[in-house]
């Protein structure tokens, strides 16, 4: 991980709002505190614990947009609460910690190996098991390791959330449920080939949009004791830009530079992931264009493939039909919270936020 000063230039180059790197240094200060103290537990009493945590502060702390701290604490900041409460930053913390174990398990499930810019958990022990000769099978101790570092990572998180009053552990419980919920239909889509498009729209709205924005939102809200009042418009705000959020993750998956996202371009295709620009796509495309798109989830997808897949995309608008829903989430959020009962200051702060999240390159 860079110095800061490294960090807040990589940041300023994305376009990312000042307020939200400060929002971050202070969830990561709060991360690496519990890492370093969980790595010193666990290697005084066996050193192979070690490279496990390491993994884990690897992935916690080598990367990410802290987009959900970010939203935790103009939840609470919108409700009343103070800026540097320490509720709030353990409360952006544990939406790190969670993110990480889905990152994880998610990798494991669809067999990824880059992750960030390095390989992901599952391929780091599966490579750990054959340079050191264990017994077995490389792939199953690398997998079984992951799935054990991943929840390590969900564990921690209910650590930090262990001071929510019960308003908001009642959303982090549900949010949980929600995020399995969602990765289960993703899973599921992807094995039968699914290019339904409100399928696509319910896997969107259950692994990524709601946890994204609308339920950091109101957990912010909540440990400042307004869930109540603020949830209606921070649906109306979050729903709308976490599905807009994650049209463009979409996008990036499939037209994205790997060398700015971190994941190997096309991975999506490659996996036969069931989103609305795929579905779109097989809804416009005309017969000698479906016998490319019916290679997407195969073995047999090349790299020429995917660059028809791309041209394809293209060529049926449906990558222009995806940017224009880009746009119309992140306008339908931006006026939802127009005549909201919050502070200018906040309202800035998630217009910037909305802005950002629709734009981004990675």
């Amino acid at each position: 991980m860079g110095t800061q000063n490294e960090r807040s230039a990589d940041v300023a180059d994305r376009g990312v709002p000042a307020d939200l790197l400060a929002i971050a240094g202070a969830v990561e200060a709060r991360l690496d505190q519990l890492l370093t103290a969980e790595q010193a537990r666990w290697s005084a009493i066996t050193p192979d614990v070690a490279t496990p945590l390491l993994e884990l502060r690897a992935m916690v702390l080598g990367g990410g947009k802290r987009l959900r701290p970010g939203f935790v604490h103009w939840g609470f900041r919108a409700a009343g609460g103070a800026p540097t409460d320490p509720l709030a930053v353990d409360a952006g913390a544990a939406f790190e910690m969670l993110h990480t174990f889905a990152l994880i398990h998610d990798d494991v499930v669809d067999d990824s190996s880059r992750r960030r810019g390095r390989d992901t958990v599952h391929v780091v022990f599966r490579t750990e098991h054959a340079n050191e000769g264990h017994r077995g099978e490389q792939r199953r101790f690398g997998e079984g390791v992951a799935v054990l570092v991943g929840d390590l990572a969900h564990v921690y998180a209910d650590v930090l959330a262990a001071a929510f009053p019960p308003a908001a552990a009642a959303v982090w419980n549900e949010l949980r449920v929600e995020l399995n919920v969602g990765q289960y239909l993703d899973l599921l889509g992807t094995a039968r080939g699914d290019t339904d498009l409100p399928g696509a729209q319910r896997v969107v709205r259950y692994k990524s949009a709601k946890y994204t924005i609308e339920r950091p939102l109101h957990v912010g809200a909540a440990l400042a004791g307004r869930l109540d009042e603020l949830a209606p418009v921070f649906t109306a705000y979050g729903l709308p830009l976490g599905e807009a959020f994650q049209l463009r993750d979409d996008l990036l998956g499939v037209f994205g530079d790997p060398v700015v996202t971190g994941k190997p371009v096309g991975d999506d295709l490659r996996e036969g992931k069931p989103t609305p620009l795929l579905a779109i796509t097989n809804l416009r495309a005309d017969p000698r264009q479906r016998e490319v798109l019916a290679r997407v989830g195969t073995p047999e997808l090349t790299d020429a493939d995917i660059a028809l897949c791309q041209q394809i995309m293209v060529d049926t608008a449906a990558v222009a039909t995806i940017e224009e829903q880009i746009a119309d989430g992140r306008a339908e959020a931006v006026a939802a919270i127009e005549g909201a009962p919050i502070a200018p200051e906040v309202r800035a702060a998630l217009v910037d936020l909305a802005r950002y999240v629709t734009d981004r390159d990675r």
